[in-house]
């Protein structure tokens, strides 16, 4: 099978999961400076690893060339920097998984596991004491310029109580990568429809572990503070810290990949499934946690905030154990414990 992105972070790891099940493995990886920062050396269990464009027809033709599945991992990730990033991200997220569709459907490859993520829910779910559940609006500057992180009620203005996102809930990308995951889930749908394809959406939630790409504005939050504590620094958190948020360890979720691609299949269909401990922590619980086993300084909490940020987005994951046979194994304070001492993939030196 192809795993696209499969010498980055979450790849690397689903391939040493296929791998370990007994799989044969071919990987195309652009190698994008700002995540690699060397040329991987060959794969462990002996498979092909092709450097390309993901964009280019030719390439990923070839690359799916006697392939019977592929998992889709490929992307750029993280916020973006500034509008400049737009151009980048759809080009690469989505352009990227039309040209891999147009040459799954020409190859008659019909089973595809996407990677997707939780930001395409934008905020996570609320309830409202009085009027039940509610989708929070935007975020705007004002309130959190004044401290006032927690979005209220549409309708009242009362403090929400949030609560597990499952699957139906509606899609609302607050960022540009949001909204090019969402692209790839309606892609990836059509193209099923169209074909008899089946696909498999997994909405990562805040993945982590080791491997994580260091020294970059694009990686997730618990690399930034492993990052700092790596540099002797301590790890600064935005707005209050107590955002919520639902941190799963990369070989859950490389398990979880693992799963989708053995065990489902709906021809002509793409079913979601949120991919998430189930427990939800704060981002200050995370960089407590790193610092504590790092033994680094105190986080310091910082009242700086990003627009594109959400406030809480944690995860039921109940559809992936019902139907997937998969829950994650590794626990919040064992799998912190372990990042903390884990390498950090070296950013290349970008001129």
């Amino acid at each position: 099978m192809l795993v696209t992105g499969g010498c980055g972070f979450i790849g690397s790891h689903v391939v040493e999961c296929l791998h370990g099940a007994g799989h044969d493995v071919r990987v195309l990886d652009a190698l994008l400076p700002e995540v690699h920062g060397v040329r991987p050396g060959p794969l462990a269990g002996g498979g092909e690893v092709r450097v390309g464009d993901l964009r280019d027809p030719a390439t990923v033709g070839s690359a799916v060339s006697g392939i019977d599945a592929v998992c889709h991992l490929a992307a750029m990730v993280g916020l973006g920097v500034d509008a400049r990033d737009l151009p980048g991200y759809v080009g690469h997220n989505d352009l990227g998984t039309a040209v891999l569709l147009a040459a799954m459907a020409r190859a008659g490859v019909s089973r595809l596991v996407l990677a997707s993520s939780m930001v395409v829910y934008g905020e996570g779910g609320y309830a409202c004491r009085e009027h039940g559940e509610v989708a929070a609006g935007p975020r705007e500057v004002a309130a959190l310029a004044a401290g006032r992180f927690d979005p209220p009620c549409p309708r009242c203005g009362a403090a929400l109580v949030p609560g597990l996102v499952s699957e139906e809930a509606r899609l609302d990308p607050r960022n540009v990568y949001a909204a090019t995951k969402v692209a790839q889930e309606h892609l990836s749908g059509a193209w099923a429809r169209v074909t008899g394809g089946s696909v498999a959406a997994l909405r990562y939630h805040n993945v982590y572990g080791a491997r994580m790409p260091r020294d970059t504005p694009y990686a997730g939050v618990a690399s930034l503070f492993r990052s700092a504590l790596a540099r002797g620094e301590a790890p600064r958190v935005f707005e209050d810290g107590r955002m919520r948020r639902d941190f799963v360890e990369v070989r859950d979720v490389a398990a979880a990949s693992l799963a989708a691609l053995e065990r489902f299949e709906s021809p002509g269909a793409l079913r979601a499934f949120n991919i998430g401990s189930g427990v939800p922590r704060t981002v200050r619980e995370m960089a407590q946690a790193l610092a504590a086993a790092c033994g680094g300084p105190e986080p310091v909490v910082t009242g700086e905030y990003r627009l594109g940020d959400v406030r809480h987005i944690t995860a039921s994951s109940e559809r992936a154990r019902r139907e997937l046979g998969w829950r994650a194994r590794i626990g919040f304070q064992d799998g912190a414990a372990a990042f903390a001492v884990a390498p950090l993939r070296e950013r290349a030196a970008v001129s």
